[in-house]
């Protein structure tokens, strides 16, 4: 019962002779004070960390330091912060995942230019890290030489950042209705990024991204693959492999490839002018679209043999219309890919044709004219009927008194009754 009622006082003596210039830290080892060098040296193993933790040896919580995990992208700079409440008249240190002394206070312990002095104070001690490379990710530890030593660990995680992805696969140019299958990858993220296709704005379904565990075991190359079908409508898209990744921040990074389909013409006829008119010059015209464009153009109208013309010219031309050029018109358009024919109707006797922007404009100034001219002739209608009534009353007033003239003559002699004198002048009947 002897010897193990000693260990306690053997441990402490042993703390007590540690060697000049040395301090104790948590793990079990004596950090040497040369700070250039970073070395630790191993305590015997038989030394227990139950010493530490006697509840007669433990110090005010006030002394223990704080830290937090910092996240980086790889090639930027992340700051190291440690700080505590109660310093108890000793040092921060700040220590890289190897366990080397980064720094002891103010001063720089490993010779690494990117590692640099932010803040040093009794309660903080800050650095930071420039140019972070991936071989930096791991776990810093802070510490503080009380008795016991205490320390706080600072996850470092480095993110990898993705390369441009690159695809693959395609052949051109493609069928209409073929199947192509495109395939995209990128290397260099940590952790592995996830791929997404798009045709256009359109969201394309491919397989599942697949990742894969680059040679130095950091970062790795994921890749992905997209199925469709391409119709005449995909000539000339654009498909787009992208890569999302956390280290990117919402930028973006993709690659595109523009794809070609080969599909069968199509063709429709224009007439210019569109409404033609007997005696005018019209010209049809064939539009043929397809991928190759069409090159030759057969014109035809029905009942009519041989065709018309056979042409790499898209224009049927008529210089001057007559009737005789009435009936339906057929063009066909052809390519490598197959041909396409489409029909007009021409009616020259079309009994109402568009009237232009000029005819308009003169039937609107013939009905204002006809408008005025009617009114002058319904001013003249009512000048005309008063005049005559005027005149009316004129011839009535001279022959005042014979309507009560009991005949013809006795009328007129009462007529004349108003003249002063049988000598005056007479008027006479007929």
């Amino acid at each position: 019962m002897g010897a193990p009622s000693a260990l306690p006082l053997l441990l402490l003596c042993a703390c007590c002779w540690a060697p000049g210039g040395a301090n104790l830290s948590q793990d079990g080892y004596w950090q040497e004070q040369d700070l250039e060098l970073g070395t630790l040296a191993p305590l015997d193993e038989a030394i227990s960390s139950s010493v530490w933790s006697s509840p007669d040896m433990l110090a005010s919580q006030d002394s223990q330091p704080w830290t937090s995990d910092e996240t980086v992208v790889a090639g930027g700079t992340v700051e190291l912060q440690c700080q505590v409440k109660d310093h108890e008249d000793s040092s921060l240190q700040w220590s890289n995942p190897a366990q080397q002394t980064l720094y002891f206070g103010e001063k720089r312990a490993l010779r690494d230019n990117r590692i640099q002095l932010v803040r040093s104070t009794p309660q903080e001690l800050t650095i930071s890290i420039s140019n972070v490379a991936l071989a930096d990710e791991g776990e810093y530890t802070c510490s503080i030489f009380t008795m016991p030593v205490r320390t706080a660990k600072s996850l470092v995680t480095v993110l990898g950042i993705p390369q441009k992805p690159i695809i693959s696969g395609y052949k051109s140019p493609l069928r209409e209705k073929d199947h192509t299958t495109l395939y995209c990858q990128s290397s260099g993220s940590k952790p592995a990024a996830q791929l997404s296709w798009k045709k256009g704005e359109q969201e394309l379904h491919g397989e599942p991204t697949r990742a894969q565990e680059d040679p130095n075991g950091k970062t790795f190359t994921v890749s992905s693959s997209v199925t469709f079908q391409v119709t005449r409508e995909d000539d000339g898209a654009i498909i787009v492999c992208s890569v999302n990744h956390e280290s990117l921040q919402g930028a973006d990074r993709s690659t595109s490839q523009r794809i070609e389909v080969l599909y069968t013409p199509t063709a429709m006829i224009r007439p210019d002018p569109p409404h033609p008119r007997e005696g005018q010059k019209l010209l049809l015209h064939c539009e043929g679209h397809g991928n190759p464009v069409p090159k030759q153009y057969l014109w035809e109208k029905e009942g009519s043999v041989p065709p018309l013309k056979m042409t790499q010219e898209r224009a049927l031309i008529f210089p001057f219309l007559n009737k005789s050029d009435s009936g339906t018109y057929g063009c066909t358009a052809t390519s490598n890919m197959g041909s396409h024919k489409a029909y007009y109707t021409l009616n020259v006797n079309d009994p109402s044709p568009v009237p232009s922007s000029s005819s308009t404009y003169h039937a609107i100034i013939g009905g204002i004219v006809a408008f005025i001219v009617f009114l002058l002739l319904i001013l003249l209608i009512f000048l005309g009927h008063y005049l005559i009534r005027h005149k009316g009353t004129y011839l009535t007033h001279e022959a005042k008194g014979s309507d009560d003239a009991p005949d013809a003559d006795t009328a007129i002699i009462n007529a004349e009754g108003g003249q002063s004198g049988g000598d005056d002048k007479k008027e006479y009947f007929i």
